[in-house]
């Protein structure tokens, strides 16, 4: 599993989402992963969730960050 906030960010999006931000450049790579740990961080009902399933968490705020950003 990556260490560094983009890697991890990558390994929880949905295959053809992974394959569009690894596409991007690295400032909007680590704007998106920025986003992503503040959702994570920001949302009680994904903190319940993490308590439950924190891979499940993760890929909820990942979907989430995504559907912003259209």
């Amino acid at each position: 599993m990556p260490t560094d906030p983009v890697g991890r960010f990558l390994a929880v999006l949905e295959p053809h989402r992974r394959e569009a931000v690894a596409g991007m450049p690295r400032e909007e790579q680590e704007r998106l992963a920025a986003a992503w740990e503040e959702e994570l961080g920001s949302d009680d009902e994904l903190d319940t969730l993490d308590e439950l399933s924190p891979p499940a968490a993760e890929a909820e705020a990942a979907r989430r960050v995504m559907d912003r950003e259209g």
